[in-house]
This record gives structure tokens, C-alpha cells and sequence, in this order.
């Protein structure tokens, strides 16, 4: 993507629908006088009174216990500098939105416009009694490390500096780790640090109290190696002063085990990197270009254990692993700080999570076999979600353990337990999709590539790296369009009516005809169904030419699908082919079947469509917990609409007993768990948290899910196809640019899988 386009769409996300990144959503009833009457006047002075006479009160009768401030002044933003307050707002409405997406903190960002220190200070104090916790950042060095300090002191909520803090908490789990594989004790390494701000300051104070020791590190700033009997040294740069004689980062590294970059790009040559000990480790965390380009230094030294600050490198320090957790762990017991046992436990945690076996659904997310502790894979994925049910009980147990948490946990299991349902509400669905798309793009057929927005996703997905879109359609059209998009890619353009195609159209006519003649289809037919781009972009699919294919935006569902049905077909066990649409909801994720197919399917086809959802719940990495649908519970009608149903159940019993799947059941009663345990303990999905729901029919489950999704704004991903011999996918009619991006990665995942089975079963 070039700049120029690239600084566009970003300025377009954060001016459209509305300006900015995040906004204030009411969390109690507010439809009625008496709602009103109790949320203002004369209702809220009762709580008022409550939190007059204790103070404490007001975690129990307000949100403060649940609230972050992200607080700059503008001064260190990023890689740009000093650009004022009202310029770093962007960036802390994204740590805002981080805060709630990972770890469900509610967060408001504040500017302060001061590089005063006391000011800072002074404004931070007036404001912290309506926060739980305060998250400093973008503030340069050296008045970062004052204001954190005073504030620390004068205030009994947690505060952190996360530019400083976190990176050395995520750092230093991965560097714990990297030692382990590199058989080197940290009192014993020699270690250099090219960097001296906030965040290298903080780096190497952690790595101290893990056992590092002064006499062992080197720290350059950039006049170059920091020594002791250099002049005017700032009391923070005294502190990692060494006494050698030496000057540059080459005398540095000679026979060091260990280099931390947190300073500019490419000042690690491969000579610097040959002269380090046996298995160097290397964290080159500039960016967005690390101090050696990754590809560079594992060419240099094959026994090198390296990370970087990058998402497209193993070994990402991102400090998105650990801010959103230690403040939740943090508020949850109503810590009056983050100290430092709270810090290294948050380090012990994630080293400790990494050496455990990695989840089905991290491995999917990443396109991993299997992810395990080793050289590449240091440091748990941002995607795990484990994170959350790990980081936050280690802080917080650190936090009562250190004498500084004045609500402790006395439940733990009950704590983790809802933590992972905090952790249900931030829907990962949309970004798994579409980094494990990444992982191994394929080549996919947009049938209506001439539709601007068509057009648009194709844009998308191949500057994600997402799909090799493939474009049919009018040549001049898709060429005038990628021109207005300034999409300057050079992909494939096919026009099923264009001379360019004769070829290709006569070889999928002929093929076409072989398959069919015996249905009624003539040669003749069959090469003016060639024309039709849906019949000849299936064709590129089932010949190979192409891996997958969507299409749809502008037909309806019924003249789109027969030339899939006839070009592809079903796969050789399936009987039925049907849909299914991912609704990302507050709950989590819910799998809908079927969605656009089968009007009144029978038991049989009702066992077969569940069995199929569930493989693609497993498929995006989620154990499936079905429920069978009806308007009845368990038996209380005889209906033949409610006992389809119940046979259906019986069909799934018998050929799947492992599968966790239950009905005929009523949707309340499927959703709610506390509803569900306590009027029907005997069910198979007593205690369990239903993620897929199978309908009776076309009609409930088409008007459900269009339902949450203009009801509830619950974004959808579908319909899927399930049941076809080949990756094709059909969008609901004038489907969005997102969701034919989704649906894009849905596409390339099918045929990813695909590719899987069959090397499984040929062997190549």
C-alpha cells in the first residue's frame, strides 16, 4: 500500500462514521421516569451519602474501580516526537481502546497541555479521584521518571508508565526464557543496552532485579557508551554508567550474550553480531525497523534467539501483553500502586505461560501446527487468551501479598472464571480470520470484481496480504476503478466475455459439458454458461486455476448459487449443503446453521448440518457446545416441528458421543446458563456456555441472525458454505466492505484447510 493511500484510509477510519476511536455506552436502564429518577435526581444522592461517610463507597456505587486514565502531554509520541497535546489524543483513544478490548477496562484519555512538571503532577492529583488506575504515557525522559515517581507517592491508586514499564515487563519475560533455551544464567551475562530513555531506563532496572548484575551491563546513549568518567551525567544515566574503557557499540558487543535495542534502526552490523558469545540473544525492539533486520541476523548467526517490536517477525515484544493485564489485576483488588513484586510477577506469568502447551485456537490464529517453547516462541502470542486468566491473578495476588491490595481475592476460581468471561467480550473472531489468512494467502475469484466496493475488498485483502485477489469483470471497468482507487497492484483481470478468456472459456466449457451432457447440458449450453462469470470463475476453481472464489453482492442468493451447485457440487459424504454465519456478539462469538439453504430440513439433514457447524466452530478454533433449536423444551411437545428436532439429537448421540450437543431446547434457555442449570441439570450443556446454535428451519434462522444484526449492530460473517467439494462462498446481497474482506479470509482459510487434508491423505 503506498503512503499516500495508506495516510488516506487512515485518516478516513478516524474521522468516519464518527470522528475518534471510542465513546461512553450506559450500563443501567435509562428507558423510564423512574430510570431516570434514580440515575439523576433525586435517586443519586442516596449513593452520594453512601460515599460521604466512606469513601470506599465509591467503588462500590460507581464505575471507578473499572477505569483507567491514559494521560499524555504530547511531548514523546511514538516515533514523533514532541507534537503537542491535541496531536497524541489519537494515540491514547487506541491505548483507550486496547485497554478495553483486552482486558474489557473502560478508559478516557487526557491531554495535558504542560511540559511542567509540577503542573503535570498538580493536574493529575486534582483529577484521580474519579479513575481507578492511571496509565502515563508518550511523556519524554528524563520528567517521565519524575512525574511517575511523585505521582506513585502522592496518590493511592496505580499508576504506571508504560512507555518505561511496559516493554521491560514483556522484555523480561521473554529474556527469562531465552536464557533457559540458551543454558546462561542473568547474574552471569554480559549484557548491552543501546538505548537511554524511559523505556531502556526500565528495561534495565528489571533485569537488575532479576539478577543482572551493574558490572555486567553496558548502556550507550547516542554519543555512544556511557562511562562512569564522563561529565555530567543525569543521575538515571549514572546509574548504568560501566567503567571500561570503551566507547562504541562494536567494542561493546564484542563477546556479549546479550544486546537490547531500544534506539534506532540498523545499527547492528553482522560484524558487531559474529563478535557476540555463543547463542546471542537479541531483542532489536526499534520501530518500525529494528536496530538488525531480522532476516540479516539469522542469516548471520544460526544460533541467535531473537525478538523484535514486529507482528510479522516470531518474538514480538508487545506491551499489549502486558499493560491491559496488570491493571486489571491491579483494580480487581484495589491496589493503592504497581510495585515491583506486582511488575515481576506479571514477568513470571507470561515466561511461565509460554513454556505451557499452546491452545488449538492460538495455533489456528497464527497458522501454526503447533507453537511451542522454543527459540521462536519466547513470548506468548497477543491473541492467546489465556493471557487474561494468567496475568491479572498473578498481579493481583503479588498486589495482596506486598501488603497493597485492599479487596482481595478470596475466590480464585471464581475470579478466573470471570475473567474469561470479561475476555468473551472482546470478539477476537475478525482479527483471527484474517492473520491466519495471512499465514498462507490464496488465490481467490472476486466474480464481481467491476463493483466499486467489490473492487474495494479485493483492495483490502491484497494489501493485508490476505488473498492473490483475482478480478472478473470488464477489463476497461475493473481498470478505470482500480485507477479511482488508486489500487495499483498488478493482479489478474479476467473478461469471461473478452478474446484474452477464449481459450480458458473453451476449455471449462468442454469440461463443463463432460460433467453434465447427461443433464440436459449441450456443448453449445454449455459455452454460453461460460460467459456468465459466476459459472466461468467457478469453473477457475474446480480446474485449479484459482483457489476459492466469492461472489453475490449484486444477485440474489438463488441465481448465484445453482451455477455453484451445478460447477462445483457437493463434496462425496455430504448429503446436504448448507450455510453458516459467525455473529460476533457482547457474549462471544455465536455459530447460526442454516442460514440460507435448507428451508424445512429434515432430522437427518438437522444432524448433518450441526455436525458440519461444529467442524467449522473447531476449524476457527472454538470447541463446539451445540444447541438444537425448537419451540420446545426436552419432550413437552409432540409436535413433528419439535420432534425432528429430538431425532436429529439422537442421529448426533449415536454417531458423535463426544460431541457436547443437546435439544430440542428453547433459545433462552440455550443462552442462559444460570437459566438453563437450574431447570434442566440433566442436559449434556448444564454449566456450559452454548457457542453454536442449529435451527429447525430456514425461516427462524435467516430472521435470527439478520435480526441481531441490525437489532443488536452485531457484525456477521457469512453465510459460510459448508458441504461444497471446493472454497467458494456467497455474500448476502449488497454485502459491506468488511464483511466481503471477512468473507474473503473465510475463502482462503477453507482452502487453506483443504490444501491440509488433502496433503494429509496423498502424502504430498
Amino acid at each position: 500500500m503506498s503512503k499516500r493511500k495508506q495516510r488516506r484510509e487512515a485518516l478516513v477510519y478516524h474521522a468516519k462514521p464518527q470522528p475518534g476511536k471510542i465513546k461512553i455506552v450506559p450500563t443501567k436502564p435509562y428507558a423510564t421516569q423512574r430510570d431516570l429518577a434514580l440515575a439523576y435526581s433525586p435517586g443519586v444522592a442516596e449513593p452520594c451519602l453512601e460515599i460521604s461517610k466512606d469513601k470506599d463507597n465509591v467503588y462500590k456505587y460507581t464505575a471507578k474501580g473499572n477505569l483507567v486514565a491514559v494521560i499524555s502531554n504530547g511531548t514523546a509520541v511514538l516515533g514523533l516526537g514532541d507534537i503537542g497535546p491535541e496531536a497524541s489524543k489519537p494515540v491514547m483513544e487506541g491505548k483507550s481502546l486496547l485497554f478495553k478490548i483486552f482486558a474489557d477496562l473502560d478508559s478516557m484519555d487526557i491531554e495535558v497541555d504542560t511540559k511542567d512538571v509540577d503542573k503535570f503532577v498538580e493536574t493529575v492529583k486534582m483529577i484521580a479521584p474519579t479513575f481507578g488506575g492511571i496509565n502515563l504515557e508518550d511523556i519524554k525522559a528524563p520528567e517521565a521518571f519524575e512525574i511517575e515517581r511523585r505521582l506513585k507517592a502522592e496518590l493511592d491508586i496505580p499508576v504506571m508508565h508504560d512507555d518505561q514499564h511496559g516493554t521491560a515487563i514483556i522484555s523480561a519475560a521473554a529474556l527469562l526464557n531465552a536464557l533457559e533455551l540458551a543454558e546462561k544464567k542473568i547474574e552471569e551475562v554480559q549484557i548491552v543496552i543501546s538505548g537511554a530513555g524511559a523505556a531502556a531506563v526500565s528495561c534495565t532496572k528489571l533485569y537488575k532485579a532479576f539478577g543482572a548484575r551493574s558490572e555486567n551491563i553496558v548502556m550507550l546513549d547516542s554519543k555512544g557508551v556511557i562511562r562512569k568518567d564522563a561529565q555530567n551525567l543525569s543521575p538515571a544515566k549514572l546509574e548504568f554508567a560501566t567503567a571500561r574503557k570503551i566507547d562504541t557499540l562494536a567494542e561493546a558487543m564484542q563477546d556479549a550474550d546479550v544486546f537490547i535495542g531500544l534506539s534506532i534502526a540498523n545499527i547492528v552490523s553482522s560484524e558487531m553480531l559474529l563478535s557476540m558469545a555463543k547463542n546471542p540473544i537479541v531483542f532489536a525492539m526499534a520501530n518500525p525497523d529494528p536496530e538488525i533486520r531480522y532476516d540479516l541476523a539469522i542469516q548471520t548467526r544460526k544460533d541467535i534467539i531473537m525478538a523484535t517490536g514486529r507482528s510479522d517477525h516470531p518474538n514480538q515484544v508487545n506491551n499489549v501483553l502486558g499493560f491491559p493485564f496488570i491493571f486489571r489485576g491491579a483494580l480487581d483488588v484495589r491496589a493503592t500502586t504497581i510495585n515491583e513484586a506486582m511488575k515481576m510477577a506479571a514477568v513470571k506469568a507470561l515466561a511461565e505461560l509460554t513454556r505451557q502447551p499452546v491452545p488449538e485456537q492460538v495455533n489456528i490464529a497464527y497458522g501454526e501446527t503447533r507453537l511451542t517453547f522454543g527459540t521462536d516462541y519466547i513470548i506468548p502470542k497477543p491473541f492467546d487468551q489465556r493471557l487474561i486468566a494468567e496475568i491479572p491473578p498473578a498481579v493481583a495476588k503479588a498486589a495482596m501479598e506486598s501488603g497493597v491490595a485492599k479487596a482481595p481475592i478470596e475466590d480464585w476460581d471464581r475470579y478466573r472464571e470471570e475473567l474469561l468471561q470479561r475476555s468473551g467480550n472482546d470478539n477476537k473472531v475478525v482479527r483471527l480470520l484474517h492473520n491466519r489468512a495471512k499465514v498462507n494467502a490464496k488465490r481467490i475469484v472476486f466474480a464481481e470484481a467491476d463493483q466499486i466496493d467489490v473492487l474495494k475488498a479485493a483492495q483490502i485483502a491484497y494489501d493485508e496480504g490476505i488473498a492473490i485477489p483475482i478480478l472478473l469483470g470488464n477489463k476497461a471497468t475493473i481498470k478505470e476503478l482500480k485507477k479511482e482507487l488508486e489500487f495499483d497492484a498488478d493482479v489478474t483481470i479476467v473478461d469471461p466475455n473478452g478474446h484474452d478468456a477464449d481459450v480458458a472459456r473453451l476449455r471449462y466449457a468442454t469440461k463443463f459439458w463432460e460433467k453434465r451432457h447427461r443433464s440436459g447440458t449441450t456443448l453449445f449450453s454449455a459455452k454460453i454458461k461460460m460467459r456468465e462469470r459466476n459459472y466461468f470463475g467457478a469453473m477457475m476453481v474446480l480446474e485449479g486455476d484459482a483457489d476459492g472464489m466469492i461472489s453475490g453482492y449484486s444477485r440474489a442468493y438463488p441465481t448465484v448459487v445453482k451455477p455453484i451447485f451445478e460447477v462445483i457440487g457437493r463434496a462425496s459424504n455430504v448429503r446436504r449443503v448448507s450455510t453458516v454465519n459467525i455473529m460476533i456478539t457482547s457474549r462471544g462469538p455465536l455459530f447460526l446453521a442454516d442460514t440460507s439453504i435448507n428451508i424445512d430440513p429434515n432430522a437427518e439433514e438437522i444432524a448433518e448440518i450441526a455436525q458440519m457447524t461444529a467442524n467449522v466452530a473447531s476449524t476457527f478454533g472454538f470447541e463446539p457446545v451445540l444447541a438444537l433449536l425448537s419451540y420446545a423444551n426436552f419432550g413437552s411437545s409432540t409436535h413433528p416441528h419439535a420432534t425432528k428436532v429430538r431425532e436429529a439429537l439422537r442421529i448426533l448421540h449415536n454417531s458423535n458421543p463426544d460431541l457436547v450437543v443437546d435439544g430440542e431446547i428453547q433459545i433462552d434457555f440455550a443462552l442462559n446458563k444460570e437459566l438453563h442449570q437450574s431447570q434442566f441439570p440433566f442436559s449434556k450443556l448444564a454449566g456450559k456456555k452454548v457457542n453454536t446454535l442449529i435451527f429447525p428451519n430456514l425461516e427462524a434462522a435467516n430472521i435470527t441472525y439478520k435480526l441481531l444484526k441490525e437489532l443488536n449492530k452485531s457484525d456477521s460473517i457469512g453465510p459460510i458454505m459448508v458441504g461444497l467439494r471446493k472454497s467458494v462462498h456467497i455474500l448476502q446481497l449488497g454485502a459491506s466492505v468488511d464483511e466481503m474482506v471477512n468473507m474473503t479470509a473465510v475463502a482462503v482459510i477453507d482452502a487453506q484447510e483443504r490444501e491440509k487434508r488433502k496433503k494429509a491423505k496423498t502424502g504430498k
